[in-house]
């Protein structure tokens, strides 16, 4: 459990908070389907790894053909990468079915103890809870950037949120989802989690939990799975981010570059979605926006990650560290599994654009909070746009 002692003295809530990784979810056991034995040459192809990574990787006795055979389970101290430019994600194709998707819902219990308090310091009161409400089906018609982010960890496979943004090096053309930093890295104390992949529209008709037992895979994944093959997060949440409680969580924002588990037809993300939201380093303060939307899978009871949903409400703000960033904070019942999910209001030039993404909320599931997108969130962004610009 992370708690959350504040420094400034604020009126305090007796409910506990809880890292909306309110979000991320953790499945039922720590083995799910093994991987397939054949990780196709065409999967090497689409994920080329540089020659300096591959001595990394060797020099924490790590073999790229293990991994994929089922050596990626090894979560040993040494072998969980941890800095940025080691970050390594090698398609095994056929691993994330839609078995193992079903099973990634659990979410671990990450609270703090107190309300808190703090524009740098400034908190304002607690929002009432607004009532998530069902994103009508299909998805790909109403929220077409959504999707859900599902990866593992040393406890299981795990599920987030996440939403298609634009790419400036790719106009019309991106592969880049926007999650929260917490979805793709450990924080502090651990590194990069593994097997990240990006599902669009999953379960577009808004199937329910036992209809999609017996659904066709297409229905599950309408737009295929799309394997993290490069992502970022802030440095500070590297060093910071705890996996409980709030610390690091005005920088928990994260960016993924995807490409298709089976290769597709050539067409981008954007492309085949249809969509990609801009994002707003400098949307305006809290006081001038009227309307927020947040939009995600939760996956906590009484949810169960299969369905989208949103939340909108006029934004307040919360501060962790009078040093840091001022988070956003919005009235909202979503539960974990939402993490990561992209909030929307108009920009600085009035049309949609993503703001920031679900990183914390309370276990009472009353409200959201998530980080303001600066300069750092904005360096995470071109440093994987430049990355693959001339590709």
């Amino acid at each position: 459990m992370r708690l959350i002692r504040p420094r400034l003295a604020a009126a305090s809530i007796a409910a506990a908070l809880a890292l909306a990784a309110t979000a991320c979810g953790l499945s039922k056991d720590n083995t799910g389907d093994k991987p397939s034995a054949a990780a196709s040459e065409s999967a090497d192809q689409k994920i080329t790894i540089p020659d300096d990574l591959k001595e990394r990787l060797k020099e924490h006795g790590i073999d790229m053909d293990k991994w994929k055979n089922g050596e990626w389970k090894n979560w040993d101290k040494d072998k969980w990468l941890r800095e940025a430019r080691d970050f390594v994600n090698p398609i095994i194709e056929g691993l994330w079915n839609p078995d193992r998707m079903r099973d990634a819902k659990k979410p671990p219990k990450k609270p703090v103890d107190h309300d808190i308090s703090g524009d740098k310091g400034r908190t304002d009161p607690t929002p009432a809870p607004v009532n998530a409400q069902a994103v009508n089906a299909p998805y790909h018609s109403n929220a077409a950037e959504a999707g859900r982010l599902l990866f593992d960890g040393p406890s299981g496979t795990m599920t987030c949120s996440a939403t298609v943004v634009k790419d400036p090096a790719h106009p019309g053309k991106s592969n880049l989802v926007w999650t929260a930093g917490h979805c793709v890295h450990a924080g502090k104390k651990g590194g990069w989690y593994r097997n990240i992949v990006f599902v669009p529209s999953y379960n577009d008709g808004a199937r329910s939990k036992s209809e999609l037992n017996n659904a066709p895979r297409e229905e599950v994944m309408p737009y295929g799975v799309w394997w993290g093959d490069w992502a970022r997060t802030s440095e500070q949440w590297i060093s910071q981010g705890l996996a409980t409680g709030g610390q690091g969580s005005p920088y928990d924002f994260a960016v993924v570059h995807v490409t298709p588990e089976k290769g597709g037809t050539g067409k981008s993300l954007e492309e085949t979605v249809g969509s990609a939201l801009p994002v707003d380093f400098n949307a305006p303060a809290v006081p001038q926006i009227a309307r927020m939307t947040a939009t995600g899978y939760p996956a906590a009871a009484p949810y169960a990650g299969e369905k989208l949903f949103q939340c909108a409400d006029k934004p307040g703000r919360l501060s962790i560290e009078t040093n840091q960033p001022t988070m956003y904070r919005i009235g909202c019942t979503m539960t974990a599994g939402s993490s990561g999910g992209g909030w929307v209001a108009k920009g600085q030039d009035g049309k949609p654009a993503l703001v920031s993404n679900t990183s914390i909320g309370p276990s009472t599931a009353g409200w959201l909070a998530g980080p303001r997108l600066g300069e750092e969130a904005k360096g995470v962004y071109d440093a994987v746009s430049k990355r693959f610009a001339n590709q």
